[in-house]
């Protein structure tokens, strides 16, 4: 009686393991192959500088902008970004200037300057999604991130001021070096299409964006700080699917696979 609940036993043991070959066989043929993403978007919004002539953020300081990027996930979490900002104004009074803090601070009211500023941003940035975003069976499907990278900027400047006419400098075009950084969240509006809203901050090595750095003399700038500018927008974006090829299966692998 003992032999034959062995035998048994022994039985349904190997009609579970036979079974278990034939379901994780057919399981795996199942398994949907990895599916890379790549995006490509515009966006609009606000470009904004900090400096001497605006101390401190001033969103009325925002200047129309318009960027276009490339996004590529590299895993659930992490994805990468390069991108094109460009900044001009557009109408001439659309200018920083100190008029805002000239009954505040002493500096600003004997300046009382303005500056004209034109910016061309090349970017690339590592943003980490704090959902998995491209996990399509999320409803609704979001995100927020935070994002971290360098960039190349070009910029053209101008600094007039009628009360002091040694401020005066004309138009001149140079090159500096940003580290980007800064907020957002991206929101799917369908299997292709993607909405986005970012906040950032992009801190320079320089003090030159606006003419008045420690070269000039103490009471006209401070020399203490760096320079400063922003972008905040909103874009819209389009997602391209790719399906990885699963690698090729070999039943006797060779001695150099």
């Amino acid at each position: 009686m003992t032999l034959n609940t062995f035998k048994q036993a022994l039985l349904i043991c190997l009609m579970l393991q036979i079974g278990s070959v034939f379901f994780s066989t057919e399981a795996s043929a199942q398994i949907v192959a990895p599916v890379t993403t790549s995006e490509l978007g515009v966006g609009i919004g606000g470009a904004n500088y900090k400096g001497e002539l605006s101390p401190n953020y001033r969103f009325l300081n925002n200047q129309p902008a318009i960027t276009v990027f490339y996004r590529r996930d590299m895993s659930n979490a992490i994805t990468l970004r390069g991108g094109i900002m460009g900044s001009h104004r557009i109408i001439d009074d659309n200018t920083f200037s100190d008029e805002a803090y000239a009954e505040e601070l002493p500096y600003h009211a004997y300046r009382d300057a303005e500056l004209r500023l034109s910016l061309l941003e090349l970017s690339a940035v590592m943003e980490y999604n704090f959902l998995d975003y491209y996990d399509r069976s999320q409803r609704p499907r979001f995100s927020p991130y935070l994002f971290a990278g360098v960039a190349g900027l070009l910029y053209n400047k101008k600094l007039t001021s009628e009360k002091t006419p040694q401020l005066n400098e004309p138009y001149e075009t140079d090159v500096a070096v940003s580290v980007p950084f800064g907020v957002g969240v991206k929101y799917a509006m369908s299997k292709h299409w993607n909405l986005g809203l970012e906040f950032g901050a992009r801190k320079l090595f320089t003090d030159q964006l606006d003419y008045l750095s420690e070269d000039r003399e103490s009471h006209l700038a401070n020399p203490h700080d760096k320079d400063w500018y922003f972008y905040n927008g909103i874009s819209i974006s389009y997602t391209f699917y790719r399906n990885n090829c699963p690698p090729v299966y070999k039943n006797k692998p060779g001695l150099l696979d």
